[in-house]
């Protein structure tokens, strides 16, 4: 009961404080959108608010399936190889980021049978990835031991290396990688960093999603390794923070 309550509670608090910080953005947001809304319609007469409202609709079912206006044409490639490569990832590490999804029955039907058996598949590469990392900070540990006397230092000296070493590859140095590319700030990387590894994966930031920009061939197919071996670290990470929990 003492569980269940400050797990609520702790629920509750998530909720005050996000609805503080976010609720003022939202409705500012929002008034902006009707204020451009009928400004649009009073500056351009010939539009009428029908068809203006389909024409919005459209685009924002085109762009949840990959699609954008470039001028007088569409952008087209989310469902390239290397597109749904790294769509097949996010549905079996269940990040799901929301802002790509089949629009086919088949495809659907496919993306459930395709995650019913992925997902184990993952957990249990993920578990075999995770335990030789343990290992090896064992090892190392062991090593340490054996030459320089430190029974109890030298555990402690290699779990903060390996912590400490999780951190730079897996989320402070990213960041710079997703600048360049995709043009985010330090902390734009760092969010879509922490989000994606946790598999929250909200999808409001995605790489590769942006049509104004050229992307190296090498660059989703490094992502995902990363996404991998981050998954794993961080899995880590969290069973460490369960057991101080508990």
């Amino acid at each position: 009961l003492v569980l269940l309550a400050a797990y609520v509670g702790y629920l509750g608090l998530g909720a005050v404080v996000l609805q503080a910080l976010e609720r003022p953005a939202e409705v500012q947001a929002a008034q902006n959108l009707l204020r451009e809304h009928w400004q649009l319609l009073a500056n351009h007469t010939c539009l009428q608010g029908p068809a203006l409202q389909r024409l919005i609709e459209g685009i924002i079912q085109a762009y949840k399936s990959g699609i954008t206006l470039q001028g007088n044409t569409t952008s087209l490639g989310k469902w390239d190889y290397s597109g749904s490569f790294f769509f097949s990832i996010s549905a079996i590490t269940t990040i799901g980021y929301g802002n790509l999804s089949p629009s086919t029955a088949v495809g659907r039907i496919f993306c459930i049978v395709f995650a019913l058996f992925g997902i184990p598949l993952n957990l249990v590469l993920l578990n075999e990835i995770g335990h030789l990392m343990l290992l090896g900070v064992q090892h190392c540990a062991g090593r340490l031991e054996e030459v320089f006397h430190w029974p109890n230092k030298a555990s402690f000296l290699m779990k903060t290396c390996a912590l400490v070493t999780g951190l730079l590859l897996f989320l402070l140095l990213p960041p710079l990688l997703f600048s360049d590319k995709e043009g985010w700030s330090y902390e734009e990387g760092f969010y879509y960093s922490f989000i994606t590894l946790s598999t929250i994966g909200f999808g409001d930031y995605v790489i590769g999603m942006n049509p104004d920009r050229t992307y190296p061939s090498w660059y989703k197919n490094v992502i995902s390794l990363w996404i991998l071996f981050g998954m794993a670290w961080l899995a880590l990470v969290i069973k460490f923070c369960i057991n101080i929990l508990e």
